[in-house]
């Protein structure tokens, strides 16, 4: 550790015994919030494009190795992110249960068909035969 940084953690242990201190004879202390307040007591305001406590010219892309940025939505746009894909979700159960419906369809087109088909072909199979035996059979 260098001697800034072990000066600022020297402040923060300081700073929180101060606060805790503070804290155990007053009651309207807020706790939660109270690293928050001793580190931006030590360290100044946050700067924008900077990582706290990583050093200076340390920008968040460099910190997190990753050029894309994780977004979280406010409430409302969650809200209409959830509704949006309910009605995607709507529109696809929708044309899942068309398309069944037009393959139940299609199959008993085809069931109905195969036998027309069948008896077509037994037709076929019956002059085959009868052109068949009369070829063995020449006339006299």
């Amino acid at each position: 550790m260098t001697s800034e940084a072990g000066e600022i953690t020297d402040k923060l242990k300081d700073k929180k015994a101060e606060y805790e201190a503070i804290a155990s004879s007053n009651s309207f202390v807020n706790l939660e919030d109270m690293d928050n307040k001793i580190i931006t007591e030590v360290l100044g305001p946050e700067r924008y494009g900077q990582v706290r406590l990583q050093g200076s010219g340390v920008n968040p892309t460099q910190y997190c190795r990753s050029s894309s940025q994780q977004y979280m939505p406010s409430g409302s746009q969650a809200q209409a992110e959830v509704q949006r894909l309910r009605d995607q979700m709507a529109q696809m159960q929708a044309s899942t249960v068309e398309q069944i419906a037009q393959h139940k369809v299609e199959a008993v087109a085809r069931e109905a068909e195969q036998p027309r088909k069948y008896n077509e072909l037994q037709l076929q199979l019956q002059n085959m035969m009868k052109m068949f035996q009369q070829s063995q059979n020449p006339p006299s």
